[in-house]
Order: C-alpha cells, then sequence, then structure tokens
C-alpha cells in the first residue's frame, strides 16, 4: 500500500483555495458587468465629412482588394469603411458625393459608434451610377466641398483621383477663393501611377470597353491658346487660335493626379495622404484633423465581462488540467 503523498495533499488544498477565490472573482466580475455604468472619459474626437469622387476614372481598375482588382471607387469605399470602424467612439462623420463640379450632401456627421450600421451601409451603397454630369472638374468641387464643410464647422476628407475632365485650360484651374487652413483635414489620392483605361458604359449601366483617344477631349480650347499654338496645323489667329486639328494626348488613360492633389491641397490647407495605406487613413485623419476635445461615456462591460470569462475558463479549464497532470506525475513517480 502506497502511503498517501503529503505534497499531494498540500497541492489540492491549494488548488481548492484557488477555485474559492477565482469563482468569487468571476461571480463578483459578473455582477459588475450587469450594473456598471457607463463611465465620463474625454478624449481626442475627429468630426469630419467625407467626400468621394464617383466620376468615370473612379471606375479604373488599377488597386487591389483582397487579393483582386478593384476600381479606385471599391477601394475608396473599403478604407472607408475601416476608417469608419478605427476612428474612436463619439467622432462623428457626414457623407457627400462630387460629380461635375459640385458637392452633394448625403448627410451630415454622425456618430461613428452609435449610428454605425448606417455609416457603413451608406458608404458600402456608393455607386457611380448616382452620378449626375459626366465631367470631373476637381478642384472647383474641393472648393465647394471645403466651403460646405466649414458651414458644418466640420472637417473635411475629399477622396478623388485628381483626374480633371475635360482638362484643364492652359491659363490653369480656377483659384481658391476661401482662406487656407480654414478648413482642416485631408486630401486622399486614389489611384496607381501607371497610366490605366477607362471603363465606358452605355445608357443601361453595362460596362462595354474602354475610352479611346478619339472619345475624349484632350485639350480645354475655353479661354487663350497655350503658347507655341501658332505653330500648329490650320492656326489662325481669328477662326482657330488652337490650330485645325484635335490634340493628341493620353485623357483617355488614367493615374492618380498626386503632383497636382498636393498643390490642391497647400492651397487650401488641407494635408494629403495616399489611399495605398487604408489602415493608416484614421491616423492621418487625427494628425490633420481639428483637436476636439469631446466628453465621451466609456462602457466598461464589455471589459468586465471579457475578465469574468478568462477567470471561469481558468477555473474549468486550466485548473483541472492542472490538477490531472499533476496526479498523472504523483502516480509515475511513486509507482501507482
Amino acid at each position: 500500500m502506497t502511503a498517501p503523498n503529503p505534497l499531494s495533499g498540500a497541492v489540492a488544498r491549494l488548488l481548492g483555495e484557488s477555485r474559492g477565490r477565482l469563482l468569487a472573482c468571476a461571480l463578483g466580475l459578473t455582477l459588475l458587468t450587469a450594473v456598471a455604468p457607463r463611465l465620463p472619459v474625454t478624449g481626442r474626437r475627429v468630426e469630419a465629412v467625407v467626400v468621394v469622387d464617383i466620376t468615370g476614372s473612379m471606375n479604373t481598375r488599377d488597386e487591389t482588394l483582397g487579393g483582386k482588382p478593384a476600381s479606385r471607387l471599391d477601394r475608396a469605399k473599403a478604407a472607408l469603411r475601416v476608417l469608419a470602424a478605427d476612428l474612436p467612439c463619439g467622432s462623428r462623420l457626414g457623407l457627400g458625393l462630387f460629380a461635375e463640379r459640385r458637392t452633394f450632401l448625403l448627410f451630415e456627421p454622425i456618430d461613428t459608434c452609435a449610428d454605425f450600421a448606417a455609416l457603413d451601409g451608406a458608404i458600402a451603397g456608393l455607386d457611380w451610377r448616382m452620378g449626375w454630369e459626366g465631367d470631373s472638374r476637381i478642384a472647383a468641387g474641393l472648393f465647394r466641398a471645403v466651403a460646405l464643410a466649414g458651414e458644418l464647422g466640420s472637417d473635411l476628407v475629399f477622396v478623388t483621383d485628381g483626374h480633371e475632365a475635360p482638362p484643364l485650360p492652359a491659363r490653369g484651374g480656377p483659384a481658391f477663393e476661401g482662406k487656407p487652413g480654414a478648413v482642416r483635414g485631408l486630401i486622399v489620392g486614389a489611384g496607381g501611377h501607371v497610366p490605366s483605361p477607362i471603363p465606358r458604359y452605355d445608357d443601361r449601366g453595362r460596362e462595354i470597353g474602354f475610352y479611346g483617344p478619339e472619345d475624349v477631349p484632350h485639350e480645354n480650347r475655353f479661354g487663350p491658346p497655350p503658347p507655341g499654338a501658332e505653330t500648329r496645323e490650320g492656326y489662325n489667329p481669328r477662326n482657330a487660335p488652337f490650330g485645325g486639328v484635335a490634340a493628341p494626348g493620353t485623357e483617355h488613360l488614367s493615374t492618380v493626379r498626386e503632383t497636382y492633389l498636393r498643390g490642391l491641397a497647400a492651397e487650401t490647407g488641407l494635408a494629403y495622404a495616399p489611399l495605398a495605406d487604408p489602415a493608416g487613413l484614421a491616423a492621418a485623419l487625427t494628425a490633420a484633423a481639428t483637436p476636439r476635445p469631446r466628453p465621451v461615456l466609456l462602457d466598461p462591460r464589455p471589459v468586465l465581462g471579457a475578465g469574468a470569462l478568462a477567470l471561469l475558463s481558468v477555473l474549468f479549464g486550466f485548473l483541472p488540467w492542472r490538477a490531472r497532470l499533476a496526479g498523472a506525475v504523483s502516480r509515475l513517480r511513486h509507482g501507482a
């Protein structure tokens, strides 16, 4: 007959005491989960209107999503959904569209946590078919978006590839008449740096190919002609100041116009961020946005509930396993 092992008895007593303490702690945390109030805290929060370019060039498939080719618009939507999820509770985002030269506000900023489902669904539902005109006058649309955000007292996130259609005239684009930096935020550049074809659709919204060189204007003939126009074929200072033939170009292909967008950012006082890293969009916006200390209510119940679950896992999982292991080791040592 094997003599009782004092060590095994001590381990059993210790485990019994541990189980009692763990069970008491788990019960206490469970009760706190049921009655704990929300705690007021103060932190930096973001409030911004997100305006998304839905013009034709945003359908260019030079982005990737889940390892597969994706349009700029689809990649932008995915990044904005991540942004909404990454911003701290108490932050607020509104949503708007850009087409032609106008910005259309869908809704004013709402809470990214309390109204997350509505916000996420609205972003997911954005579609190029919501556009009302085919032109894409980026600078004019951006300036109107800045004015809109200023009226709402919000910052701005303007997502675009920067592809002006028709191209800017020789004298350049419109001048910004606002105060640089009065509205803070980001211009987010969407698209790749390799010229890519722009999908073309029929009147029913069905894709029928890509735009060719003959389908789009490669020059804006509004205003005075560019320097050297007098050397063009068919030039006439009165009747054909731009020449007698259509200008060649590559406006049927599209890239992100990063240099142009950075210039617009400097002109308006906004920051610039590429869409290449959607996970970093929240950090970029937080760095560029207006500091807004905002009291919010922090709900401690998920943390308390997780703590109770962890203690119960130790009590009914880890401790029994450790007791069985200790018993097996003891039997092996004493030949039982």
